[in-house]
């Protein structure tokens, strides 16, 4: 990419999205184009046609998407499913019938078999059944990363697919009914903190979870919208740190960096999800990227940020 190419950022008010936009703009990048889901619904295919002939961007990072954690995906599995095969499918069929030059399609490590052997490599996608709480969602992310292969078979496009780990940091969702597991901890910690109340999470806090700082991601993102290693015909890669955590340790660790020096009580009769879920990213690596923002620096920050911004935050 070049600072004057045209580069549309869907999903740009996102935590995946706005850390893409934060990092351009940090190297000069002006060329920039995206849309409000008011000026454009990424789920009716007349509206993305007309924002591609009008704009016609050259480069895409497609992070639009409705995401959401495991009491979310219990709850709107139709919801998951259909917003996210919609906007997939739009925007990569636009970006073929425009002549996108590249697109990187970001999806989700939970698209991979309950399972399967750990850590998980890019091959392992469809070699055996999901995990059912998030079936809908994982469904329409293969569905993305499969759209995207096919067009590269048939049309010759450069459609490839990053297949991210457990992400977190500046933006996140700390609505309790739909954010990701780290977020909610950092709100739950907080929030006893100020009450003085117990803390009570869900599940037995055995299962295991890679982490992201969102910037990281950024930052492989636009290296990765830049190399042009990545096989056409399979272009999924998966991007992560390559390390894990128990979600017990986890929420000790936030425990401490929030300060919290209460009582903190599982419970067992709500679902863990898969058992361990860790991304191998030899392929990532030998191309020549690796993360750099370590766990504990990544949720200091993240608290920080949720500090700033809680007013602003809708409260669940």
């Amino acid at each position: 990419m070049n600072q004057d190419n045209k580069i549309y950022i869907a999903g740009h008010t996102g935590v995946v999205g706005s850390a893409i936009i934060r990092l351009l703009h940090k190297k000069g990048f002006r060329n920039l184009v995206f849309r409000s889901s008011g000026q454009c619904d990424l789920r009716r295919q007349n509206c993305v046609m007309e924002f591609f002939e009008h704009e016609k961007p050259e480069y895409v990072f497609l992070a639009a998407g409705k995401v959401g954690g495991i009491m979310a995906n219990q709850n709107y599995p139709a919801d998951f499913i259909y917003d996210n095969l919609m906007i997939t499918c739009n925007i990569i069929h636009a970006s073929f019938a425009f002549k996108v030059k590249k697109l990187l399609n970001f999806g989700s490590s939970c698209i991979y078999p309950k399972g399967v052997r750990q850590p998980i490599s890019e091959n392992s996608l469809l070699s055996g059944k999901l995990e059912q709480s998030n079936e809908p969602y994982a469904i329409s992310k293969i569905a993305s990363i499969k759209l995207c292969d096919s067009y590269n078979r048939q049309y010759n496009t450069n459609f490839n697919s990053l297949i991210v780990t457990n992400l977190y940091g500046p933006g996140d969702n700390y609505n309790l009914e739909t954010a990701h597991v780290l977020p909610a901890l950092i709100r739950k910690f907080h929030e006893a903190k100020m009450k003085n109340t117990e803390v009570v999470l869900w599940g037995t806090g055995n299962a295991r979870r890679e982490f992201m700082y969102v910037d990281d991601l950024a930052d492989a993102a636009v290296f990765l919208m830049d190399n042009n290693r990545i096989d056409r015909d399979h272009g999924t890669i998966n991007v992560g740190c390559g390390e894990d955590i128990s979600i017990k340790n986890l929420a000790e660790l936030i425990k401490e960096i929030i300060g919290f020096t209460g009582n903190i009580r599982w419970d067992s009769t709500k679902p863990d999800g898969m058992p361990r879920k860790l991304l191998e990213v030899t392929q990532l690596n030998k191309l020549g990227w690796k993360h750099s923002i370590a766990l504990e620096d990544g949720i200091r920050k993240s608290y920080d940020w949720f500090l700033d911004n809680t007013a602003h935050l809708k409260q669940s």
